[in-house]
Parts: C-alpha cells; structure tokens; sequence
C-alpha cells in the first residue's frame, strides 16, 4: 500500500468531541483517523474525498493525553516505557 506522505501525531489537529485527529489533504479535503483506531494500532488516516492516504508516525503512549483531552479513559491498559 502506497501513502502520499508520513505525518508526525504532533502535526495532526485533533477535536475532543469527534475523538478524530485530522490533517489537510491537497485535494482541499482533511484526512482522518480516530483515535481508537490508531489505540488498535491502525496508522492509515485515509482522506474521504480522494484515494490519497498519509502514515500517522506515532507511540501508543502518545495517545494518553488526546484521551485525557476529551475526558475518555483508554480502551485498556497503555504501556507507558520507564
């Protein structure tokens, strides 16, 4: 599977009320990837207006704090590394 581009979490816009991190997509749309798919280990965020797909570079430990930011407790336990 071929994506447009890798994308850092960081550089990800996400909404709390959505629980969706979105990015701008060139064809004028955003891509899209929920929260719980990425916690299931899914890093494909696909744009719903064209066939262009971009990589999420993430940690699973990265996610604690957009679940704290829409007040949801992870689906299980995340390993957070010492």
């Amino acid at each position: 599977m071929s994506t447009y581009d890798e994308v850092e979490i960081e550089d990800m816009t996400f909404d709390p009320d959505t629980q969706l991190f979105s990015y701008p997509c060139p064809c004028g749309d955003r891509f899209q990837i929920s929260i719980d798919d990425m916690y299931d280990g899914e890093e494909i965020a696909v744009c719903p207006s064209c066939s262009l797909m971009i990589q999420v570079i993430f940690d699973q430990e990265d996610l604690v704090e957009y679940y704290k930011e829409a007040d949801l407790e992870p689906p299980g336990q995340i390993a957070v590394a010492a």
